[in-house]
């Protein structure tokens, strides 16, 4: 009974952290559609990742201070934690990756990008001692395989050296991102690490742009689409309280659930959905190649899974 039990609250854990990890996948998935839309209407990236990130910490804060309860010590505490959230997993991913879809087709940064599974695997190896099975490689190799097809990058795809640099910084963002956030035994609740970290990156970058280390601009021009044109506020309110507040607490509920390595492989799943949505929005209409390449990630996902450690 009591084995039973325990099997049946693992595999519950299992389909919870599944379920955080396509919703927060799905909803990182449209930061990239949005960001071009909106640099295209006279943003600069920096400017819209920071209104991205404030407007997402104001949005969890309340929740982040009843999760508190008064318990400000455990904040002090995780202050570093918090901090190398915000400046690396935060600001710096989400600036880098956005500088990345101004030289390049989101789908080409997404790759760069997304080749942080192999980074938070080799961390894992590396600090943990975690070596990878032969399930865990093949799944990553069909992950990569599935990207490849997925972005469809040898058929022509817009590449800048630049961007590439700029995609690369996102991706030790993101594997840090995977890292921090798998870091239950501190304590902090998940919404408070959020909004520390958003809030931290977002004066990050506030501070950059107003000494000019970054260009930072805004607009109020109306932002166009593919084929149709919207007024500036609906992105910038989807950008910071869908692919941010909600985005960046159910990728932590999600890691916390699956680990590291698991989650940064299911969240491969956001390339298929930025292409869905670049399609909608930027049309960038993906093709059978393409709906290949995410039935290899699927397959992927399911030996990383298979090939976790028991």
């Amino acid at each position: 009974m009591v084995t039973l039990t325990h099997d049946t609250q693992v595999a519950g854990r299992l389909r919870g952290g599944l379920g955080f990890a396509v919703l927060s996948a799905s909803s990182f998935g449209l930061s990239g559609p949005l960001g071009r839309g909106l640099m295209d209407a006279g943003w600069s990236s920096a400017a819209a990742v920071a209104v991205r990130v404030l407007l997402a910490a104001a949005v969890l804060a309340p929740v982040a201070v009843v999760q508190l309860r008064g318990r400000w010590g455990l904040l002090r505490r995780t202050a570093p934690l918090v901090l190398a959230y915000g400046l690396v997993a935060v600001a710096g991913c989400q600036l880098a990756y956005f500088n990345a879809v101004a030289h390049m087709e989101v789908g080409v940064a997404l790759l760069v990008e997304y080749t942080a599974p192999v980074a938070v695997v080799g961390w894992l190896w590396l600090r943990q001692g975690q070596r990878p099975t032969r399930l865990t490689v093949l799944g990553g190799a069909l992950g990569v395989v599935g990207l490849l097809l997925v972005l469809d990058v040898v058929s022509g795809a817009r590449v800048s050296a630049v961007g590439v640099l700029w995609a690369l910084g996102a991706m030790v963002g993101a594997a840090a991102y995977f890292v921090l956030n798998a870091r239950e035994a501190d304590g902090l609740p998940g919404t408070v690490l959020a909004a520390g970290g958003l809030l931290v990156g977002g004066v990050v970058l506030l501070l950059a742009g107003a000494v000019g280390l970054v260009p930072f601009a805004v607009s109020t021009a109306p932002v166009p689409f593919d084929g149709f044109h919207v007024p500036w506020w609906p992105p910038v309110l989807a950008l910071g309280v869908v692919t941010a507040a909600l985005a960046y607490v159910a990728g932590i509920a999600a890691t916390r659930r699956l680990g590291s390595r698991l989650a940064s492989f299911v969240a491969l799943t956001e390339v298929v959905m930025a292409l869905v949505f670049a399609w909608l929005l930027l049309g960038e209409a993906p093709g059978p190649v393409q709906l290949a390449g995410g039935a290899f990630i699927l397959v992927g996902v399911v030996a990383v899974k298979l090939g976790e450690p028991r």
